[in-house]
């Protein structure tokens, strides 16, 4: 996969869309389609390897912030196969109370392999 055919931006359309699936079946197949068997997620308060773990780690940020969204903020930057993108997580159509900063890079399918996630805003 050369970086010309990678679209960055539905990428991390389908990922921010697993951060927003509440349903635990569900959202394990969507991780299981979209990142490779070896992914992982790492985070300044989470560290998870494989499907089962990323899918439970997102499932407790749900517990914690429940009825919140996660929401693109500003463009995808991406090269090769790797990305970037801030995200907001707030009330859905509100502006976000904690905003991140993630870098993804992908496997020769365009699967995640690796999310290096950030902390830009976080309330007090």
């Amino acid at each position: 996969m050369t970086h010309h055919t990678i679209d960055y931006t539905g990428i991390t359309e389908t990922y921010l869309s697993l951060w927003n699936e509440t349903d635990p079946a569900a959202r394990l197949a969507l991780v299981e389609k979209s990142w490779a068997p070896q992914g992982r997620y790492t985070d300044p308060l989470a560290d998870a390897a494989g499907p089962e773990a990323i899918s439970a780690t997102i499932g407790a940020v749900q517990a914690q912030f429940p009825g919140l969204v996660f929401t693109l903020v500003g463009e995808v930057d991406g090269h090769h196969a790797q990305a970037r993108f801030r995200w907001g997580l707030g009330p859905a159509g509100e502006e976000p109370l904690v905003i991140g900063f993630d870098v993804v890079t992908l496997d020769g399918d365009g699967r995640l392999v690796d999310v290096l996630g950030f902390l830009d805003k976080v309330p007090a």
